[in-house]
């Protein structure tokens, strides 16, 4: 395998590197998609141990102790390259590309359409249930630019050289639906909800990437400016953050506490659209 990997792949280009020893593929697709068929050599991994799970913000990272012992679990080395698929378009696999970028960890791909455009090229897939062989990986520092929390949001949202990106459905950021105490979005925020960015008639691919930065920019979105993305727990969001690291912006941030803890905070406010 060459040192690299574009962090966008395509699934042909990763057919050609799987037997590169330093790879290491993840599925992140529900349990009876992945033993149906799945990348040959990618191993399983449930998308809820990216997440702490402790209310109310359940999307908060795990401590570095859990973390260490996931990805030595997984067989995470420093040198290793990670490429993260799922079935859904990109939620899960961009929450463990931002959980190992937060980490410091910076060699991952994405496979572009997931296991959706893995099975529209015809290539080779396995049935068999891959296992990993385990590592003694230790989280390093934390990259303070990849994750922010509630403090921060609420000392920046108003800030003219920062945008909230809120991936949540349009109703989540109307408050016509909530899964919160309260209803709505963070004053200010822009709405692109992140399934806008799949292409639907072609395997949940992204869609043409200048299209998509067109349409965020048309919201506010855009690469000069410090962007935080988030959801209900920063699992859509997981997507979110990974465009905008495609994109190339500078600055792109997730907020893992996302609306499950704003929402449920005494002290923040709302805002509801007309």
């Amino acid at each position: 395998m060459t040192s690299e990997l574009p962090l966008l792949i395509e699934p042909a280009e990763l057919a050609d590197h799987l037997d590169a020893p330093d790879l290491l593929i993840i599925d992140l697709c529900k349990d009876q998609v992945y033993d149906q068929a799945h990348v040959p050599g990618a191993i399983h991994l449930d998308h809820q141990r990216l997440l702490a799970g402790t209310q109310p913000a359940p999307g908060l990272l795990p401590d570095d102790q859990t973390l260490s012992a996931l990805f030595s679990e997984l067989g995470l080395t420093p040198d290793t390259w990670v490429v993260a698929y799922d079935d859904e378009g990109g939620g899960w696999a961009g929450r463990l590309l931002w959980t190992l970028d937060a980490i410091g960890h910076k060699r991952y791909s994405y496979l572009n359409g997931g296991i959706h455009g893995w099975l529209a090229e015809d290539l080779t897939t396995s049935t068999e249930r891959t296992e990993a062989e385990p590592s003694d990986y230790q989280v390093g520092e934390h990259d303070p630019r990849t994750s922010v929390d509630l403090d921060h949001v609420l000392a920046h949202y108003q800030d003219p050289s920062v945008v909230i990106w809120d991936a949540r459905s349009e109703e989540e950021f109307a408050g016509v639906r909530a899964f919160a105490q309260k209803a709505g979005h963070i004053p200010g925020a822009a709405h692109y909800e992140w399934t806008d960015a799949m292409d639907k008639t072609n395997n949940l691919r992204l869609r043409d990437l200048e299209e998509i930065r067109r349409e965020l920019a048309d919201r506010g979105i855009q690469g000069d400016k410090q962007v935080i993305t988030h959801c209900q727990t920063h699992h859509r969001s997981g997507l979110t953050w990974l465009l905008g690291k495609i994109l190339g912006f500078q600055d792109i941030r997730g907020y893992p506490g996302s609306w499950a803890e704003w929402g449920n905070h005494p002290d923040t406010p709302v805002e509801k659209s007309e």
